[in-house]
């Protein structure tokens, strides 16, 4: 569970990328799940918290050594606010104020297509590419026709509004950030203490967030549920191996695994809520799935 002391291989690394989605995908369902008895960001406080405590104990069980350069410090708690405060605050959000937790997989699912044109644009002897903006055109076409179809209208939990769209996007770009962050800033260290310190810097930015929210928790079997699931599975085993996969290939590749989430979210809502699957939303991922695929193939020799 280290990229510094640990080195996974064989099938285990065949099937980080494969385990990564089917986690990931969960955290829109325990955001539907939890939603109805917590407000996202007390939620999400306690979850930062209980998570901190988690890792704190296998940190100091295991004898693991903190980072001891200020910057890699600095560089975890940016990519801690980014990539747990504004993504995972994007998406509660967006949740709660009515978003299904289909669209709003949908909508993250644009990372692949925002990290490879930036990449492309950064590289600085090719620009982005026509077949690169194609596929950026026909993914934001695919989410629109996704969208306009729910905009303002819908059964409860489907609902699309400027509120729950605005947190969504701001989901979509604080992930985007936050690995393109990691990426280039963060030194491969102990998987561990990097997130302790990322889950350190979202709970600063998120709790007097909580503090203004005037509905209280309502503690029942559903919450405790989502709270287990969302420290045990999400952060410590979905966050753990996303930083690992960014540490171990290239962002665009690792960000490509994000369009897999939305079609898994999805089916799940599906089997959970009944979240309808309509013909207009398998479309809509249809050209989201072509317009990602066009930005991240690599040309052939």
């Amino acid at each position: 569970m280290s990229t510094s002391s640990l080195a996974p291989s064989g099938l285990l690394v065949r099937s980080m990328p494969a385990v990564f989605v089917l986690i990931w995908s969960t955290g829109f369902i325990v955001a539907r799940y939890g939603m109805p008895y917590a407000p996202p960001f007390k939620f999400l406080s306690v979850r930062y918290a209980l998570s901190i405590l988690a890792f704190l104990v296998w940190i100091f069980a295991a004898g693991v050594r903190w980072p001891s350069d200020r910057r890699q410090w600095w560089h975890l708690c940016v990519t801690g606010v980014l990539m747990h405060g504004g993504y995972l605050g994007g998406v509660w959000a967006a949740v709660k104020a009515g978003m299904g937790s289909g669209l709003s997989a949908l909508i993250v699912g644009l990372q692949p297509v925002l990290t490879a044109v930036w990449l492309s644009s950064r590289q600085g002897a090719e620009a982005v590419s026509r077949r690169q903006w194609l596929g950026l055109w026909l993914g934001f076409i695919g989410l629109a026709l996704v969208v306009s179809r729910k905009f303002g209208h819908g059964a409860p939990g489907d609902l699309v509004s400027p509120l729950n769209l605005g947190f969504a996007v701001l989901a979509l770009l604080s992930i985007t950030a936050g690995t393109l962050y990691q990426k280039r800033h963060v030194t491969p260290c102990d998987v561990r203490t990097a997130n302790a310190v990322q889950l350190i810097a979202a709970l600063i930015v998120t709790l007097p967030l909580a503090l203004l929210e005037s509905e209280s928790m309502q503690w029942n079997g559903e919450l405790i549920g989502a709270m287990g699931w969302s420290v045990l599975g999400l952060t410590l085993g979905g966050s753990s191996l996303l930083y690992m996969l960014i540490q171990r290939g290239a962002a665009a590749s690792v960000a490509s695994l994000m369009y897999l989430v939305p079609p898994t979210t999805a089916v799940m809502a599906w089997l959970l809520f009944a979240e309808p699957i309509t013909l207009t939303t398998l479309i809509g991922m249809g050209l989201t799935a072509f317009g990602v695929s066009l930005v991240v193939r690599q040309p052939k020799a």
